[in-house]
Parts: C-alpha cells; sequence; structure tokens
C-alpha cells in the first residue's frame, strides 16, 4: 500500500463519487498539481449515492444555475463517449390541469435559460415511449437532450481518478477515512487519517451523504440530510434482450405520482434486462441522521442502500400501473430493490463553495449525478480565479445564517424539501411551512394583531399586508386594484398590499424593515476597508452623516453585492444589506479584509439589536416632526436627503436615515429593539398606516426600476449594462477595478437591464395575467429568445403590477442591438405571447421619474 504524502497543494475527501472524481479533473484542468484524494472505501466508490444512482439527466429545471450545471454536464460526458441521449419526458395526467401547467412553465423556464425542451401529445408521448397508457395523459413534455451517463456514473468516477493519478497531479488513496480536518485559528491545517496526517493548503468535501460528520470536525456546519429514495427493479423483461443498448426507451417522469420509470437496456449491458422504477415519498419522507447511516460491512447491500418493503411505496406503485402497465405485468425482484440514500438540502439547493467557518474549506456537496462534472467545475474554476462561470449565490455554503444551520431548522426544512423532489410543483412565491417564527421584530405581535399574511426571508417573518386594511383601504382604491383570475399569478398575493401603497403615497405609512443585515464596522482600518470594497467613494472627503448607496465587485467586475454604506464617524461605518443577502455580504467583508491584510477594526453585527421601520408618504415629515422638540430639525436644509443622524421621538432614541426606496419622502428609522413596540404605537396612534413588504420589495420597487441582489444583479453582468456605474471613478483602488476601468472603454455594452410594461395581458381565453417567476422575451419577427454577444439569454428578471402607475412592470436584460426605448419585444408566459415595450434602456423610474416626491 503507497505511503501517505506528508503534505499537499489540496485534500479531496470523497475521491470516489462522480464529484469527487469531477473536482480533481477540472482542478487539475486548472493547473493544479500535488492533490491527494481520500476515500473511505473503494475507488469508484462502492457505498456513496453514486454506486447506486440511476445516472440520468434532464435539464428541466427553473434554475438558471442549475441548467448551467446539467448542460456542462451532459456535454461532458458525451465528449467522452459516456453520455447516451434518448431524450426524456414528464407528462401530465388526465385530471391533472396543474401539472399539464408545470410542464408548460418548465418549457418557459428552458427557452429563458437555453435548453430545447416542448410540449407534445399523448399520441407523440405513445411513439417515444410505447410503454404508456396514452388514454391517462393530456399531454408531455419533451426534452431531446436527456439521457443516461453510461456505462455507469461509479465507471466514470473512476475513469476520471485513474486519469488524474495518471497525469501525476493525484495521489487517489481507497480504504483511507479522513478522521478529523485540522484546524488552526480559522485556517485548514492538514487532514488526519488512520494512516497519517496530511498537511495541506486546501481541504474539498465531496463526501455526500456524510458531508455533515467530517464538516463537524472542522467546526464548519453542513446543512443537509440524507433520505432514502425507494428503488424498485422489475423483470426480467424480455422486449429488452437483443437490442444491445444500455437505454432502450427514452426516460419517462410521472412526477404527478413522484416517479419515474426506465428501462436498464439489453441484459448484456451494465445491469440490463429490467425495469426500474424510482418514488421519491412526498407524504412522508425518511429522513436518516448521517451519524445512523451503517458502516461498510453492515448493510445487506451498502451502507448508502437500505432495505425497503413493497408496502412502503405501494399506493403509487398501484398508481404508476394505471401508467406504465408493464409495471404490473413483470414480477417485483425484492432483493435488488431497495432504499437509496441521497442528500436534500434546506432550501434544495446545492453546497459548494468555502465555508464561512473556516478558511480553505471548500463543500461540494448535494449534487445530483447530471449536475457531477458541472459543479467540479464550478468549484475548481472559484477556487482557482475567484469566480465561477456564472454567479454561484444560489449555491454558495454562505448563503445560510447561523441560525439556519442549526439542527432542529436543519431537519424541518429538508424534511419539506423532500416531500416536494417531484411533486407538487413549488410557486416561485411559496413560503415554507417549516423554520417559521425563527427571527421576529419587536412590531411582530401587533402585526399579528393586524392579520399579518406572512411570508418569511433570511428567518425573518414579513407581513406583506395586513388584513385590518382590507374594509377600509382595499375598499378605497378597489377600481385601482386588479383582480387576478388566475390562481396561478395570485398565489402567495394578497390584493391589499396594493391598497397600501396606493394610501402610503396619498398620506403617510410605515413598513418593518427589521430584516436589514446591519454591520457597524469601526477601527483604523475601517476607512481602508470600506474605500476598498465599495465601488463608490465612501471615505476621504466623504462627510460624517452621509450615506451612500454602491456596489462591491468581484474580481472580473460582476456585481457581488447592492447596498448602502453610511459614514458614521471619520473611523466607523454602517453597513446595511438586503436581509437575503446580508450573510454573504458579511463573508465577503470578512474575506477581503484578511486578503488585504485589514486586521485593525472591529465588525459589530447589529441586525439583532437594531428594528428598522421605514416611514415614508407626503405627510411623513410633518407626522414625525410633531414628536420631536425641534420640528424643524427634519427641514430639508437642515436634514438634507441621503444623510443619517440621532434623534429623539418622544423620548424613544433613533437613528434616521433620510433615504427611500419607494420613492416617496422619508425616513428610515432604526431603533434599539427594547424601544421598537414603543416607537410602532406612537406612529400607529398618530394615524400612520401599517404596509406590508410588498409594496417596498417589490411593486413600489419595480415602478421605481429599482434592481435586487441575486434576482437583478448578478455577477456575469456589470455595473455598466445595469446603469448603475458611477459617473467618476474615484482615484482609490477597489476590488475589481481593472476589470471595471475596461468595461467602462466599451463603446457599448452586450446588454443594458431594461424597464418593460407589457401592452397586453389578457390570454386567449380573456383571462388578465399578471406574470410570476422568469420567463423569456422574444423577438416579435422570429419569436426566438433575445440572446446577447455573450452568449446571454434574455427573460424577466422582475414582475410585478405596479398600482400606482397602472401597469404590469418588467425588468430584464436586453442586448444592445435591441436596446431602445419605446420598441416592441414579446414576452412568452404559459406559453402564449404577449407585447411588451421597453420604457427606458438603463435606470428611469416610471413612478416619479424626476425623484421630487422623496427628495421633497
Amino acid at each position: 500500500m503507497a505511503k501517505l504524502p506528508e503534505s499537499a497543494d489540496v485534500v479531496i475527501i470523497g475521491q470516489g463519487g462522480i464529484v469527487g472524481a469531477s473536482v480533481a479533473h477540472h482542478l487539475i484542468e486548472q493547473g493544479w498539481t500535488n492533490i491527494v484524494g481520500l476515500e473511505k472505501s473503494a475507488i469508484p466508490t462502492d457505498i456513496g449515492s453514486t454506486s447506486h444512482a440511476s445516472d440520468f439527466c434532464f435539464t428541466t429545471s427553473h434554475d438558471k444555475l442549475n441548467v448551467y450545471t446539467t448542460k456542462y454536464s451532459q456535454a461532458f460526458y458525451a465528449k467522452r463517449g459516456n453520455y447516451l441521449k434518448k431524450g426524456g419526458m414528464e407528462v401530465a395526467h388526465i385530471d391533472d390541469d396543474e401539472r399539464m401547467a408545470e410542464l408548460i412553465r418548465k418549457v418557459g423556464s428552458g427557452r429563458a435559460f437555453g435548453t430545447n425542451v416542448s410540449m407534445i401529445t399523448p399520441a407523440q408521448a405513445k411513439e417515444l415511449f410505447p410503454l404508456v397508457d396514452e388514454t391517462k395523459i393530456q399531454g408531455a413534455l419533451w426534452d431531446p437532450d436527456a439521457g443516461l451517463v453510461v456505462p455507469r456514473s461509479q465507471t466514470v468516477a473512476g475513469d476520471l481518478v485513474d486519469e488524474a493519478v495518471a497525469s501525476g497531479h493525484l495521489q487517489a488513496f481507497a480504504n483511507t477515512p479522513a478522521r478529523r480536518i485540522d484546524v488552526k485559528d480559522g485556517v485548514v491545517q492538514g487532514v488526519e487519517t488512520d494512516r497519517g496526517y496530511i498537511k495541506t493548503k486546501y481541504v474539498v468535501l465531496t463526501i455526500g451523504i456524510w458531508g455533515p460528520l467530517m464538516a463537524r470536525t472542522a467546526g464548519a456546519p453542513l446543512p443537509l440530510m440524507p433520505v432514502e429514495h425507494p428503488l424498485l427493479f422489475f423483470g426480467p423483461y424480455g422486449a429488452l434482450k437483443g437490442t444491445g443498448e444500455e437505454l432502450v426507451w427514452p426516460l419517462f417522469r410521472d412526477q404527478g405520482n413522484s416517479a419515474y420509470v426506465r428501462d436498464t437496456g439489453d441484459p448484456s449491458t451494465t445491469e440490463g434486462g429490467h425495469m426500474e422504477w424510482g418514488y421519491y415519498e412526498h407524504e412522508n419522507p425518511r429522513l436518516v441522521y448521517a451519524r445512523d447511516i451503517a458502516e461498510p460491512g453492515e448493510a445487506r447491500l451498502s451502507p448508502s442502500m437500505r432495505d425497503l418493503s413493497l408496502e412502503q411505496v405501494m399506493h403509487a406503485y398501484e398508481k404508476a400501473i394505471e401508467m406504465t402497465p408493464i409495471l404490473g405485468e413483470l414480477g417485483w425482484e425484492e432483493k435488488r430493490s431497495f432504499n437509496g440514500l441521497l442528500s436534500v438540502t434546506p432550501d434544495g439547493g446545492s453546497m459548494i463553495g468555502e465555508t464561512p467557518e473556516v478558511r480553505d474549506l471548500w463543500f461540494c456537496e448535494a449534487i445530483w449525478v447530471k449536475d457531477g462534472p458541472g459543479a467540479g467545475k464550478l468549484l475548481a474554476d472559484w477556487m482557482t480565479t475567484g469566480r465561477p462561470e456564472m454567479d454561484p449565490h444560489s449555491v454558495d455554503i454562505a448563503r445560510f445564517y447561523p441560525a439556519q444551520k442549526t439542527s432542529r431548522y436543519v431537519y424541518g426544512r429538508c424534511y419539506e424539501v423532500a416531500k416536494k423532489i417531484y411533486t407538487p410543483a413549488v410557486h416561485p412565491r411559496e413560503p415554507y411551512e417549516s423554520g417559521r417564527q425563527l427571527r421576529t421584530s419587536p412590531f411582530y405581535l401587533r402585526e399579528v394583531a393586524l392579520g399579518g399574511y406572512f411570508m418569511e426571508a433570511a428567518g425573518w417573518e414579513r407581513a406583506h399586508g395586513y388584513q385590518s386594511n382590507e374594509a377600509t383601504l382595499l375598499a378605497r382604491y378597489r377600481d385601482r386594484i386588479p383582480v387576478r383570475e388566475n390562481e396561478w399569478d395570485g398565489r402567495h398575493f394578497w390584493d391589499v398590499s396594493n391598497a397600501e401603497q396606493l394610501e402610503m403615497s396619498e398620506n403617510v405609512g410605515m413598513i418593518n424593515l427589521s430584516h436589514f443585515a446591519i454591520y457597524d464596522i469601526s477601527g483604523q482600518d475601517a476607512e481602508a476597508l470600506m474605500e476598498y470594497l465599495s465601488v463608490a467613494r465612501v471615505g476621504g472627503t466623504t462627510p460624517v452623516g452621509k450615506g451612500v448607496y454602491t456596489h462591491f465587485l468581484d474580481g472580473q467586475g460582476g456585481i457581488h453585492s447592492d447596498l448602502t454604506i453610511i459614514r458614521l464617524a471619520e473611523d466607523a461605518y454602517r453597513v446595511v444589506c438586503g436581509g437575503d443577502t446580508g450573510h454573504r455580504d458579511l463573508v465577503w467583508i470578512r474575506r477581503m479584509a484578511q486578503e488585504r491584510g485589514l486586521t485593525r477594526y472591529r465588525l459589530d453585527d447589529r441586525t439583532d439589536s437594531l428594528a428598522t421601520l421605514g416611514l415614508w408618504g407626503p405627510k411623513a415629515r410633518e407626522t414625525l416632526a410633531q414628536f420631536l422638540d425641534d420640528p424643524d430639525e427634519l427641514s430639508n436644509e437642515r436634514f438634507p436627503f441621503a444623510t443619517a443622524r440621532e434623534i429623539w421621538v418622544q423620548g424613544i432614541p433613533v437613528w434616521a436615515f433620510r433615504i427611500s426606496y419607494v420613492g416617496e419622502q422619508g425616513w428610515e428609522l432604526y431603533v434599539p429593539f427594547s424601544y421598537g413596540l414603543g416607537l410602532w404605537d406612537l406612529l400607529f396612534e398618530a394615524g400612520v398606516t401599517p404596509v406590508g413588504i410588498e409594496t417596498y420589495a417589490n411593486t413600489r420597487r419595480l415602478e421605481n426600476s429599482l434592481r435586487l441582489q441575486n434576482v437583478d444583479l448578478e455577477t456575469e453582468y456589470n455595473l455598466y449594462e445595469a446603469d448603475l456605474a458611477r459617473k467618476k471613478v474615484k482615484e482609490a483602488d477597489f476590488h475589481g477595478k481593472a476589470a471595471y476601468l475596461e468595461q467602462r472603454e466599451r463603446p457599448a455594452q452586450p446588454a443594458y437591464l431594461c424597464t418593460l410594461t407589457m401592452l397586453e395581458n389578457r390570454d386567449a381565453k380573456g383571462v388578465a395575467r399578471y406574470p410570476v417567476g422568469q420567463w423569456p422575451i422574444l423577438d416579435p419577427e422570429t419569436g426566438e429568445v433575445l440572446v446577447d454577444s455573450e452568449g446571454r439569454r434574455s427573460y424577466n428578471t422582475s414582475a410585478a403590477f405596479g398600482p400606482s402607475v397602472g401597469k404590469v412592470i418588467l425588468l430584464g436584460y436586453i442586448p444592445h442591438a435591441y436596446a431602445q426605448e419605446g420598441r416592441e419585444l414579446l414576452l412568452e408566459y404559459f406559453g402564449e405571447k404577449y407585447r411588451i415595450r421597453i420604457e427606458s434602456v438603463g435606470y428611469r423610474a416610471l413612478y416619479d421619474p424626476d425623484n421630487e416626491r422623496m427628495r421633497s
């Protein structure tokens, strides 16, 4: 047995699966030369999820990054001769209109993100997959690029490791489990095994279902849980004999029954001669704690292959027989069938990136076979160049706050996600039921009493509207607020939120913004750190009390963060971030400080000690002024726009910041939690209308053409394309400045973020539609999706009906050649096309375009 090396540049823990193998391959492609791979059992793995995976690849997803990793993986497998493209379909039962609509929605997402999926008829489905009873379905989605990894992803993993070893850049050690990741002062030092200690600069965890155990040894929680996935085999099936194929018919998914069917090919092939039926338990999924997974040798088949009984899946199996009768004609092979373990996470996304707790410890976890090579490339690019090709925010482990990685929260969310792997279709606005009331503001009990319609973000309960306003405000403004006749368009939306917005613009309203992530940074290096992070000048001659809207860029000039920084003192700043993005911003700040050698600063997280109320409307000043000893303190002259200061509001200490995200006069009022309830009550008794977060986050945001990080702003776009670049470039250096200057010199940008409106929104049935989610934007002449010179496709990044302007508003990146104000394009929504028009190229509000109201 080869001796373990004393050191390595990087150690991969979990080398035997498709993810670990792909990471090694792509690191070597990026120039890494001293890699050690450790595997608990054999290489390729005979105990991990790869060892029993069904190995098929569909491109159907509503997530842009997921489509990217799947398409890359398909091409990667195909280039190696390891991909059999047979196509695949997803069907809707004859009585399941909701699933049919979901299939049409998947086609829309496919066009938006670059797949080739389309709808087909039951007859076409029968022709492609003769085993289906076509009388049981009303239609199907066809993915011509779907296929199977052959002969097995397990084999591909072994081949990739062998090639990496042959290159001289990887030393792989089977039957060598890692026992502990050694960490000192928050930085990886090495890895302990039973065979010795390896000193290393980096560790990559690709250990799958065992990941939480190993991550815990480093003090870096990995929020995932294994779940049982029933896999049943039926046969032998004589019709497969003599075909010579690894897969005879296309892949078949009946997601309305939470199941799929595929043949295993000719009996002469790897696992041929049978029909495989897989099922995801959507009523009572069986989560397993990593600590309870059997050790090698203790399980009948494998630690990741647990015994099942037919009773466990009988109800779904009976429905499957109706759809594909062959399953009832063939015998069930009990000895071959099992519950395979796979990983689920609290939000259904993968876990990739450097851990917030430990520098140089990277995760690449919760990856399906269809995404394995793509995830490996994403991680290798990220580790090597500082960023992947596409914004990784949806998979970045830093997206989770610490409270979202605790065991109770993780179990609840993973259980909920596991119930929805296949069914039902998940609405873009769908709230979670578990992990609620995790974080509540001082105003929460008052909001509950007002009948708040709560959704959740970053653990915070946020009221989108208030039932108490319906009898008065909804009746008052009903003629300006459309009724959403289509159930999907109106799901998880409350009409009263539009009425609250209109009342705020007539009078004065207050919005609970306590979900803001607030970080106070002070000390000798505070100014240097803030200046290096920010595109805008926040130090130097910036006066104390001045607030600056700014951005953090990645090294290639992509938009990483969108936030506001207020100078509190010569050596102190307050950073205010959105709740969803706040933890990633915090991690970014700390990492930049480390990489710049800036240590003489203090960072105080004020999120859970400062509550925030937005007070806005034409009567905001007069309402607040009545509670001040000197009402003129709030005048335009003494309290200019974009400045902040301490004030006393009838004995309540308030840090007031004159800013507006809703296009109205007013302030964000920051108050210690202990005083929060008093401030709410004071304003409420003065007649201030509680306004739900819907106005702030969506409707008025779009009326003001404001951009949202991780939705409208991502790293594959730059500030010039988003029309957020500064008029002048500051002299001080900042992260990404070189790329920012190069972008500035372009005669034109590849695309521009435009504000668009729908010119018509009635569907073929005459029902007015109000788009939810992201949908493709088309050229009216060709009917094709717009694509810019960088290959990026056009879709609406945001959408909402704006009650103040009476229009459905969209944001979307439009290629330079099409980006002209007044130009008409098409939006595809659930298979129908609607005329839309570019109202502005770049930033310009539809509501109060000169910003007179908020500066009044």
